[in-house]
């Protein structure tokens, strides 16, 4: 309920003799709005659980209109803007799909960036806040998160070093990780997640890169036979989430409902987004074990040649933030001492 609405409520109210408390006590209904399908691990094990828990922490006074698969229409391109102008209420989100619009959360999409999802969701917490205040000021943000640890998923070619990528078509999911490609001597090909299990199977591209959520989803162990993994504490990508609200509806709501949403967002909402999104990656790799598929867990010395080879997107990123006029390696080292201090916490 916006601020002008509320205050004109209560004029009616009180010329009709009807108590400011009842009023105060009226239930908002607020649309939600993804690009994910309503069977997928982020809508039913993350969106669905949050929006559950903030229904019940309102006494019912907030109640979510719930929409997956873009139901409202538009692209998921288009969604930070649907919250923005208030085609939706609460949105979730990749700032990635509209490529060099957020350049500085695209620090958490370097390659061999992150350590682990929920401590890297609190590190980009505290990085917006205290190195992007103004990246999302346009909506109101209620949480920044990653998804666990993406890996290689090959068709008939199993990938054990950066060599072995030479000449393979690979479905990069941001234009970072498409750098990487091609660094490792890749082809990259840009294409919606939807599209991966067609080109899979047509040999239209030979690997995608994704985490293990998304496998079973999408089909992926029927596809391909082998899967490439780092050993913990390496992860070739993780891409970058935000859930946004639209700031004049936040601020519209009654105080008690705001504080509803606000003990929902925050750094420690963040690192909720994020461990519950890993922590649907047992079940997607448990998928391709039972398939028969063969899964390559490098180690760490055979890691550092990725690693080696993937220090030039960095710092492509950097010299592409500084021309336009950002401290690119100081936005580069402060995301990894956060995210180094953070996975120690």
């Amino acid at each position: 309920m916006q601020r002008r609405s509320f205050v004109q409520g209560a004029a009616a109210a009180a010329a009709l003799g009807t108590p400011l408390a009842a009023l105060s006590q009226a239930a908002v209904t607020l649309r939600y709005h993804t690009f994910v399908p309503p069977t997928s691990n982020p809508w039913t094990v993350m969106s669905v659980p949050w929006m559950d828990k903030i229904e019940r922490e309102s006494g019912g006074r907030i109640r979510f209109e719930r929409f997956p698969a873009m139901q409202l229409g538009g692209s998921p391109a288009t969604l930070f803007d649907q919250a923005r102008d208030g085609v939706a209420d609460i949105v979730w989100t990749l700032p990635g799909t509209t490529a060099g619009r957020f350049p500085r959360v695209e620090v958490f999409e370097l390659p061999f960036m992150m350590n682990n999802a929920e401590a890297t969701s609190r590190a980009y917490w505290e990085y917006v806040q205290t190195m992007a205040p103004d990246e999302f000021r346009e909506v109101h943000l209620l949480a920044t998160h990653v998804h666990g640890p993406g890996l290689i998923h090959s068709r008939d070619r199993p990938v054990r070093t950066p060599a072995d990528l030479r000449g393979m078509r690979v479905r990069g999911p941001t234009r970072q990780i498409t750098r990487l490609i091609t660094a490792l001597g890749g082809t990259p090909v840009g294409m919606p997640l939807t599209q991966v299990p067609e080109a899979l199977s047509r040999g239209t591209i030979d690997a995608t890169m994704i985490p293990w959520e998304i496998v079973p989803g999408i089909r992926v162990q029927e596809l391909v036979r082998h899967h490439t993994e780092f050993p913990a504490g390496f992860a070739l990508y993780t891409s970058a989430f935000v859930v946004a609200m639209n700031r004049r509806r936040y601020e519209g709501l009654p105080p008690d409902l705001r504080q509803v949403i606000d003990a929902n967002s925050g750094i420690e909402a963040s690192a909720w987004w994020g461990k519950t999104h890993a922590g649907a990656d047992p079940v997607g790799r448990r998928a391709a074990v039972e398939r028969g598929n063969q899964i390559h867990t490098l180690t760490a010395a055979e890691t550092q040649e990725f690693v080696r080879l993937s220090e030039p997107v960095a710092e492509e990123w950097v010299a592409e933030v500084t021309r336009r006029g950002l401290n690119g390696r100081q936005l580069l080292d402060t995301a990894r001492q956060l995210i180094a201090r953070h996975g120690r916490s």
